[in-house]
């Protein structure tokens, strides 16, 4: 089967292609310039690994190149990558499809709170109190790297702090509150009442197929 024309838009993919726009690099300089500039706060650089994946992938599809090997006596050759032309349009392509679609976003957190009944209310209530507990070192973390940065520093380059904020502040209340409600047992429920909840959900559903048909 041959491969499409663009492989599927990715953020680690878009941020390694504005990377290479600005000049030809290998990927250990690569991913020290992610973590140098903040990036390793918005896609996963930690494992070089995933870099290699991502760069087979771009270059597969023509979207990068390479274009030296640099040798240096007792290290490890390094591949120096540059991109093409088709990497700069695809670039500017996801980046203005990834700042206006919300779709096929499906976080891990939306999956299992559509399963918390999984677990037990009690269960469900320690594990989301951790989430909390996290959400809010995550968030004071965000709160001191926005209050340190240089105060000449354009607000540009701060977009992606203002938005960490403004989602983790978000979820923090969203969280403390369910577990405020399992707490106080507002929200609850038993394997008895799943069972009738589902028994009674699938005749009113085959009910309506019925009528509808």
């Amino acid at each position: 089967m041959p491969l499409p024309t663009t492989p599927q838009r990715s953020a680690l993919g878009l941020i390694v292609l504005w990377q290479l726009m600005q000049e030809p690099m290998h990927v250990y300089r690569m991913q020290k310039l992610f973590e140098a500039e903040g990036k390793d706060r918005v896609v996963n650089v930690r494992s070089r690994a995933s870099l290699y994946q991502t760069i087979e992938r771009l270059l597969r599809h023509g979207l990068v190149e390479v274009s030296q090997t640099v040798h240096v006596e007792g290290y490890p050759d390094r591949v120096v990558y540059a991109i093409t032309e088709a990497g700069r349009a695809t670039a500017r392509q996801w980046l203005r499809e990834m700042l206006s679609t919300t779709e096929d976003e499906y976080p891990e957190f939306i999956a299992a709170l559509s399963l918390l009944f999984g677990l037990e209310p009690g269960e469900a209530q320690a594990e989301l109190q951790l989430r909390a507990e996290r959400l809010a070192a995550a968030l004071a973390d965000t709160e001191a790297a926005l209050a340190s940065a240089p105060e000449e520093l354009p607000r540009l380059f701060l977009l992606e702090e203002e938005y960490r904020k403004a989602l983790l502040e978000a979820q923090l209340s969203w969280v403390r509150g369910v577990v405020d409600d399992l707490r106080q047992g507002r929200l609850t429920w038993s394997e008895q009442w799943l069972r009738e909840m589902a028994d009674a959900f699938l005749e009113t559903n085959e009910r309506h197929d019925t009528e509808s048909s």
